[in-house]
């Protein structure tokens, strides 16, 4: 793809008598010997590119592997077969699934035994690496501790769904609903690419999933006052050195990021650290919702495939079956 500048079980045995782990991976890292950042016609590290996120290190580091930043290569080759051996004739692993069904040496099956799922068919190839999270930061690898008050919100938002799951549209997550699935976007293996565009004074995002586009100015100037709330946030990027710096604030009440809304603030970097590779970093502080802020590191690998149209709204039919299922389940209840 040509770019243009543009103006706009098993596996737990092998952990446990394994050798000695390499040294920790720097959350950012370093540049490839040799190789030389591109740049673009104002002088600045060229971004642009579609790059993927099909990395398989889980979010948060599993209990097998506390304690341990990396794996060794001989653990990194039984986690390759091991997942391997995980994905069988089930449905698709997503994310942290795929690694802990490896870990637990089971096989994927339904969450929805009666209409099915993806399967493995749907699911990229992943992207294998030593690292054993991408949360950085704390050390443990692991999302902080919730606060009391948001443990109750989300107790009483759970609730909320099991009482009223499809009483209209409005009771469906906005991914269901074909609105967004949200920044920052840190899944992997289905739809997770990313086009990158720039301009002197503007940087954009795209996103495959749901085709989000983020146009994020670089000219300094302040954000939006704190009564303008928007469901993607206000971003205001700028340059330190070749890292592209994101600070996002001002997120609407309806935006939802694992239980984070108004209260979300974002500082996202993005690295050129070699021909294929752009290291996304993102820092989330809420402190509503988390005890301390959280730190992930992404190595997200470039694409030579263009993106193609997410057309989720177009003819969404699972939307009136979930609306008419429920409607059903209502009557049959009132029938009793």
């Amino acid at each position: 793809m040509r770019e243009k500048w543009v103006t706009a079980g098993g596996l737990a045995a092998v952990l446990a008598v394994a050798g000695a782990v390499a040294p920790a991976t720097a959350a950012a890292q370093p540049a490839e010997s040799g190789w030389v950042v591109p740049r673009t016609p104002d002088g600045r590290a060229d971004l642009q590119g579609v790059w993927a996120n099909n990395n398989i290190t889980p979010l948060q580091r599993p209990e097998a592997w506390a304690g341990r930043e990396t794996l060794s290569d001989e653990e990194l080759a039984a986690l390759r077969v091991a997942a391997g051996n995980a994905v069988g004739d089930g449905d698709a692993l997503f994310g942290d699934q795929l690694v802990l069904a490896a870990i637990e040496g089971i096989e994927a099956t339904s969450y929805d035994p009666t209409t099915g799922n993806y399967n493995q068919f749907w699911i990229v190839e992943r992207d294998f690496s030593n690292r054993t999270s991408l949360v950085v930061d704390p050390p443990d690898g692991r999302i902080p501790a919730v606060t009391a008050e948001a443990r109750e919100r989300f107790r009483a938002a759970a609730e909320h769904r099991r009482e009223h799951p499809a009483d209209s549209y409005t009771d469906r997550p906005l991914q269901e609903r074909c609105v967004t699935y949200g920044v920052p976007s840190l899944g992997a293996g289905y739809n997770n690419y990313y086009q990158v565009f720039q301009s002197r004074d503007h940087v954009v995002i795209l996103n495959e999933m749901i085709h989000d586009a983020r146009v994020i100015p670089l000219t300094g100037q302040p954000h939006l006052p704190g009564s303008v709330r928007q469901l993607h946030g206000d971003s205001r990027g700028y340059w330190e050195g070749d890292t592209l710096v994101i600070e996002t604030t001002n997120f609407s009440s309806t935006a939802n990021f694992r239980g984070s809304s108004d209260g979300l603030h974002l500082v996202e970097r993005l690295t050129r650290v070699g021909p294929r590779t752009l290291e996304y970093e993102v820092t989330i502080t809420d402190p509503t919702v988390w005890t301390r802020p959280w730190t992930v590191s992404i190595p997200l690998m470039r694409s030579d495939d263009p993106m193609f149209e997410y057309a989720c709204h177009e003819g969404n039919i699972g939307m009136d079956g979930i609306l008419a299922g429920h409607r059903a389940e209502e009557r049959a209840g009132q029938s009793q």
